[in-house]
């Protein structure tokens, strides 16, 4: 089940659940569509994997599996392409 990290490592802007600015990695790296984008070529600066659009869990779902609330911010590791 995706842990749903509720923010961008680049420039820690947060990414709701409900958020369709999200992306994520196969390892769950998480980052906002700007800096997926712009910075990193939709390409994980971690893993060196694809960068998609991270799915909406469900209300439902999200009330017996809720999202994360651990951040994760690592700018140094988001340079620019």
């Amino acid at each position: 089940m995706l842990e749903l990290r509720p923010s961008c490592e680049c420039c820690d802007r947060d990414l709701p659940n409900e958020s369709l600015d999200a992306r994520i990695c196969t390892f769950e790296c998480t980052f906002c569509r700007a800096c997926a984008e712009d910075k990193l070529g939709n390409v994980c600066p971690n893993c060196s994997g694809e960068l998609v659009r991270r799915p909406i869990r469900p209300a439902a779902a999200l009330a017996r599996h809720p999202a994360a609330t651990e951040r994760t911010f690592n700018p140094a590791g988001c340079k620019k392409e």
